[in-house]
């Protein structure tokens, strides 16, 4: 019997991953097609700020509805389930797509259109995350639930990863054929609905078991989950990372062009190790907490290192259409061998932690206020890759930060999880305000903002998750 419950664990698990990795990929998209709106509308700066605002503040609203509903009337994952909850999300997405779509190809494309598929597209990842995070933590053993978090993460990062290539060379060059105008974005929005209505008929007919959550809802204490102190600490740490992670991201490639003299096409090259270091990360931290020996740890760590290493390479070198001999000459030029220091740094790292969430965080948190530090103080080739390392320190976060604030919530767990989810709205938060310190000063010192909040996630790994009495 239990040999059979495991089986169906697995089976899920495989499941939910293909999940992670097609939201991933999809979000990606949806930034790769977002830009093209820009030139199709000659939308000003501010304009294009709304652009990514509806469709990352749409994590925040939905969640807080979320809450409000789960506070008044009692959890509706508690009532509805996990899997028909991921249903629903795929099915709110799969018709965002839908409405870009008609609206892509009528005669007079209105923006506001645009804006509120995008809402939509945020609203329905924003159900897969309220439910996926915590269902992939509880189908299992409890002390494995980072490693399994992490992994799902991974294939999250790979999604991302593969993406641009995807996106840029089969979607744009195949099927965006005239090259202008709204209904260009006709058929690409067309193939993601596809995929998220495929995907929801893989979910609907899977079977997900039923895992052991208390699900009484007597009793159920309004404001339950907030009454958790290491949960309230946790939205202020899933704010910060993501706010961080964010606005790093988002400015670096300014970074690199006004401090290292890099053109634009260099600079957006390098930016994919930022990216994919936190691919990397995941799948080393999704075996470094895994129950493994000691030694096979290793040796996978490392070999799941190089894999994921050579498909970055294979993602710069693909998507700039070089040849060997122009990719070596490139990784000489930019001294990529850098990377490969930090990444063995990295792995130093994941053995001082000893396989623990909590520890591991703190480290991590640790490290990137180095590494930023090592950026200010620094102005050469150093200072360079330090601040792109940050992505490799940066993987592991989400994953550990809701399995440490979600740990012990019982009932409570999913609606703990719809207040983590809407916490992402750090990623909207951050990065203007970076913005605005760039301004203000100088895009080098604004990286202060993204330092300040490692310091908090810092005192969180080491302080704020432990459990305490509840309020």
């Amino acid at each position: 019997m239990e040999e059979n419950k495991l089986k169906n664990y697995s089976f899920s698990l495989v499941t939910l991953t293909t999940l992670f990795f097609m939201w991933g990929f999809i979000t990606c998209l949806n930034d790769i097609l977002i830009p093209y709106l820009k030139g199709v509308f000659n939308l000003m700066q501010f304009e294009a700020t709304l652009v990514q605002l509806a469709f990352f503040f749409a994590y925040f609203v939905v969640s807080l509805i979320y809450f409000v509903v789960s506070a008044t009337f009692g959890d509706p994952i508690l009532k509805i389930g996990y899997k028909n909850t991921i249903a629903i999300g795929l099915i709110i997405s799969a018709v965002a797509c839908f409405l870009f779509f008609i609206e892509a190809d009528s005669e007079n494309p209105v923006f506001a259109v645009f804006l509120l598929a995008l809402f939509l597209l945020g609203a329905g990842f924003t159900f897969l995350q309220i439910a996926a995070n915590p269902l992939v933590a509880v189908l299992g053993s409890p002390e494995t639930a980072s490693s399994r978090l992490n992994l799902s993460q991974a294939f999250n990062s790979l999604g991302t990863t593969l993406a641009p290539i995807i996106g840029g060379v089969l979607i744009f060059d195949y099927f965006l054929v005239d090259g202008q105008g709204a209904s260009s974005v006709r058929i690409p929005y067309l193939v993601l609905a596809s995929l998220l209505l495929i995907l929801f008929g893989v979910i609907f007919f899977a079977e997900i078991p039923t895992v052991d959550m208390p699900d009484d809802q007597k009793g159920l204490d309004k404001l339950g989950a907030l009454r958790h102190p290491h949960l309230r600490y946790g939205m202020i740490g899933i704010f910060c990372y993501v706010g961080a992670e964010v606005a790093i991201g988002s400015n670096l490639v300014e970074y690199m062009k006004n401090f290292h003299s890099m053109t634009e096409l260099n600079a957006s090259k390098l930016l994919t190790f930022y990216w994919g270091g936190a691919m990397i990360g995941r799948f080393m931290g999704s075996i470094s907490m895994s129950k493994l020996r000691f030694q096979d740890k290793c040796l996978l760590m490392i070999l799941s290192a190089l894999i994921s290493l050579a498909l970055i390479f294979w993602v710069i070198g693909f998507s700039a259409d070089m040849t060997f001999g122009q990719f070596v000459d490139f990784c000489f030029d930019m001294k990529v061998y850098y990377f490969l220091i930090f990444l063995a740094l990295n792995f130093t790292v994941f053995m001082m932690a000893k396989s623990l969430p909590s520890r591991t965080l703190g480290l991590f948190a640790v490290m990137n206020i180095l590494l930023i530090s090592l950026m200010l103080i620094m102005s050469n080739e150093v200072s360079l890759w330090a601040i792109l390392a940050v992505g490799l320190f940066n993987s592991i976060m989400f994953p550990n930060l809701v399995t440490l604030a979600i740990d012990g919530l019982g009932k409570y767990t999913s609606q703990g999880s719809s207040l983590l989810v809407m916490m992402i709205l750090g990623g909207a938060v951050v990065p203007p305000l970076q913005g605005l310190l760039s301004d203000c000063l100088n895009a080098h010192v604004a990286f202060v903002l993204p330092l300040a909040c490692y310091v908090y996630l810092v005192w969180y790994g080491y302080v704020g998750c432990r459990k305490r009495k509840k309020a």
